[in-house]
C-alpha cells in the first residue's frame, strides 16, 4: 500500500470514463479542486490518459487517478499504460479492475506491486464483499465494491445496498482497518451520497450522476457538500470541512 497523506476520509471520486475529455475535463477539474478545498473533501478525479498532464496541471487539490493500469516494466509492451508513465504524467495513483476493464488477481497483485514500486496509490474495484476481501489481502489503498449490474444505474441504488455495503466494510475490516472501503454504484443525488456515508464508507463517487447531469459543476457541488454534511454528521470530531 502506498502512502499518501492526502489520501484519506472522506473521499469522492469522480470518474470521467469516456463521457468527457479534453478541455472540458480540465473545466470539470478546476471545479471540482474547487470544491474540495471549499468543503475538505478529498476528491480523486480519473481522466482519460491523454488528459492526465492538463489536469494535473490546472490543479492543486485533486488527486489525479488514472482510470486503469498495466502491471508492466519499462521496455517491451505496445498498447500497455506503463505505470512510471502515469506518474510522469502527473497522476498520484490508478484504478484497477474496474468492471469495464477486468483484470485477473493475478493482474491486480502484480499491478499493485508496480504500483507500490512507483509510488502510486490504487483503488481496486471488486465485485462481492467476497472478492474485496480477497483483494483487501493485495494491499490497496481504496477498495472499491459494487454490483456490476448497478455501476452506471440510471436510479438510485444506495438504499438497496445496505447489507452489500455492511458485509464489504466487515471484511475488508478484519484484513486492514486502513483500507478505505468505497461503494458508489447507483449514485445519482446528493441523498444517494448521504446514505452511502450514514452506512459507514470513507469513501464514495459518480460518474454519469455528474457528467450526464444538465449542469455538471452544481451536481458536484451538490454532491461533494452532501458527503460533507453527512461525514460531519457521522464523525463530529472531523471538522476539517
Amino acid at each position: 500500500m502506498h502512502k499518501d497523506a492526502r489520501l484519506k476520509a472522506p473521499v469522492f471520486e469522480i470518474g470521467l470514463k469516456g463521457y468527457v475529455y479534453g478541455a472540458e475535463a480540465v473545466r470539470l477539474a478546476r471545479e471540482a479542486d474547487r470544491l474540495s478545498h471549499q468543503y475538505g473533501v478529498t476528491v480523486i478525479f480519473d481522466p482519460q490518459h491523454v488528459d492526465i498532464p492538463a489536469v494535473a496541471r490546472e490543479t492543486q487539490h485533486l488527486l489525479v487517478f488514472a482510470q486503469h493500469m498495466d502491471p508492466v516494466e519499462v521496455g517491451r509492451g505496445a498498447g500497455s499504460v506503463l505505470p512510471e508513465a502515469i506518474k510522469a504524467a502527473g497522476a498520484v495513483g490508478t484504478m484497477l479492475n474496474h468492471s469495464e476493464r477486468r483484470m485477473t488477481l493475478a493482474e491486480i497483485y502484480r499491478a499493485i506491486k508496480r504500483a507500490d514500486e512507483v509510488g502510486l496509490a490504487t483503488m481496486v474495484c471488486a465485485d462481492s464483499p467476497e472478492e474485496a476481501a480477497a483483494i483487501a489481502q493485495l494491499g490497496p489503498n481504496i477498495v472499491l465494491a459494487e454490483p456490476p449490474e448497478l455501476i452506471g444505474a440510471a436510479h438510485s441504488a444506495a438504499t438497496s445496498m445496505r447489507g452489500f455495503v455492511e458485509r464489504t466494510i466487515e471484511m475488508v475490516g478484519q484484513i486492514n482497518p486502513d483500507i478505505i472501503v468505497m461503494c458508489s454504484a447507483g449514485i445519482q443525488t446528493p441523498d444517494d451520497v448521504a446514505q452511502m456515508v450514514d452506512l459507514g464508507v470513507g469513501a464514495t463517487g459518480s460518474s454519469s450522476g455528474i457528467l450526464r447531469a444538465v449542469d455538471p459543476i452544481a451536481q458536484m457541488q451538490a454532491m461533494i457538500g452532501a458527503m460533507r454534511r453527512a461525514w460531519t454528521r457521522a464523525h463530529p470530531e472531523d471538522n476539517t470541512g
